[in-house]
């Protein structure tokens, strides 16, 4: 199959796409809640994470998107060819169970920063959310949705506006990002594990290689292994797409754990377990204004990251099975795919009406995305290397070091983690 010639110089929204979706859907509730702890907790002292993990980041969802584009393949089809199939039935069982937990924390911080808006039952509005989410999915075509998922990605600019509503030292801020403080204390250490663990995530990197090939199909093209045309001006794009997502979700963490310091930390707040109770906290010290523009970022980015989640949970259990799947299909043509995306969803909305501590539910599902973080990528780190999976298309030393600090970075904090708990 020939891939058309298409314009080389086209806008920067059309260059934009899977990175800029992934990288907002990292900004999730939960994500909003942690990052909001961190603010809380230390202050300004916790920026410089941000400007740490962004290059890590971008180096690692480089890797995803590119095996996905050049293979024409999603990550687990990937890792089931190479790999002993318990490897990959281990780690897609453990994401299946992670993903699952941070959508029901996801939905339940929306479900209550809703009820902290306009009232009304935070359950009642959480089975709306998982409803509109799993039906948004299922009937939009792809196309369509991915416009949708684009335009949800401008919640995340009231975070941006919050931090300009507040009294903020722009000169220590700037500080802080560019000169680490570290210290050796337990608290310390657990907070930069969780800001790690919430900002490199594995169903980050199966969404984004699978959004690629998504648009290989809608293009009825083929991966760049079969067809190398015009691979260097996919491979730029795919630079371009995931630099500006990755710094947008960065950017925007960045703004929220800024706000938090300026507000919550100066007045003395310094426990934050949800986003919702962050939103709460902030009222009477920023004003409604900001307790506003908080509470409705919540809902928006909860409206995209859980379809990432379900998402990424379908896509890896698809192709571990070799079944039919894609956004692009409808219902019944790839029955088991959205199947996996249902069960995702309504398991995420039943799990907020058990006993389990959403909280605790939310760290353990933290711990699983750690552990499992660090030997996905290093199978992708692998696999992006070989010339059996990638062709002419295995990646250059600077991407190639990129990703391997990433994975030392991760490796990094899961040891810490694991040095804290003990």
């Amino acid at each position: 199959m020939r891939e058309p010639v298409h314009d080389e110089d086209g806008s920067l929204l059309d260059k934009l796409g899977p990175g800029l979706i992934t990288g907002a859907a990292d900004d999730d509730p939960s994500g909003i809640a942690t990052y909001s702890q961190a603010g809380a907790q230390f202050g300004v002292t916790m920026l410089w994470t941000m400007v740490l993990t962004l290059p890590l980041m971008v180096g690692i969802q480089t890797v995803s998107a590119r095996i996905g584009r050049v293979t024409g393949e999603g990550l687990a089809a990937n890792v089931r060819r190479m790999f002993p199939r318990w490897v990959l039935l281990l780690v897609v069982g453990l994401l299946v169970v992670a993903n699952t937990i941070n959508i029901a924390a996801d939905i339940a911080a929306m479900g209550e920063a809703l009820q902290l808006v306009a009232g009304g039952g935070e359950h009642g509005h959480a089975i709306v959310f998982g409803v509109a989410s799993l039906l948004l999915q299922v009937f939009i075509p792809y196309q369509s949705y991915v416009r949708v998922l684009k335009w949800l990605t401008l919640s995340l600019l009231a975070y941006v506006a919050v931090a300009f509503l507040v009294q903020i030292d722009w000169a220590q801020a700037l500080r802080h990002s560019l000169l680490p403080s570290v210290s050796l204390s337990r608290d310390f250490i657990a907070v930069v594990v969780a800001v790690f663990g919430t900002t490199i995530s594995p169903y980050l990197f199966f969404w984004q290689a699978s959004q690629e090939v998504e648009e290989l199909r809608a293009a009825k093209l083929l991966g760049l292994r079969e067809s190398p045309e015009h691979a260097r001006r996919h491979l730029r794009r795919i630079k371009i797409d995931t630099w500006v997502g990755m710094g947008f979700s960065n950017l925007i963490a960045f703004f929220i754990i800024l706000s938090a310091a300026a507000t919550l930390h100066v007045a003395g707040v310094t426990e934050i377990q949800t986003s919702a109770q962050a939103a709460q906290a902030l009222r009477p010290i920023a004003g409604d204004l900001s307790f506003l523009l908080f509470s409705l970022g919540i809902i928006g980015t909860g409206m995209l990251a859980v379809p990432v989640l379900a998402g990424s949970t379908a896509y890896a259990v698809a192709d571990s099975f070799g079944w039919r799947q894609g956004l692009d299909r409808k219902l019944f043509e790839a029955r088991e795919f959205y199947g996996i995306i249902a069960f995702a969803t309504l398991g995420g909305v039943l799990l907020d009406f058990t006993p389990v501590d959403p909280i605790k539910a939310l760290f353990w599902s933290a711990v699983i995305n750690g552990v499992i973080a660090v030997p996905i990528m290093v199978v992708m780190m692998l696999m992006a290397d070989h010339p059996e999976v990638m062709g002419p298309f295995t990646i250059k030393p600077r991407l190639k070091v990129l990703g391997w600090l990433a994975v030392a970075a991760m490796t990094a904090a899961v040891a810490a983690m694991a040095a804290t708990a003990l």
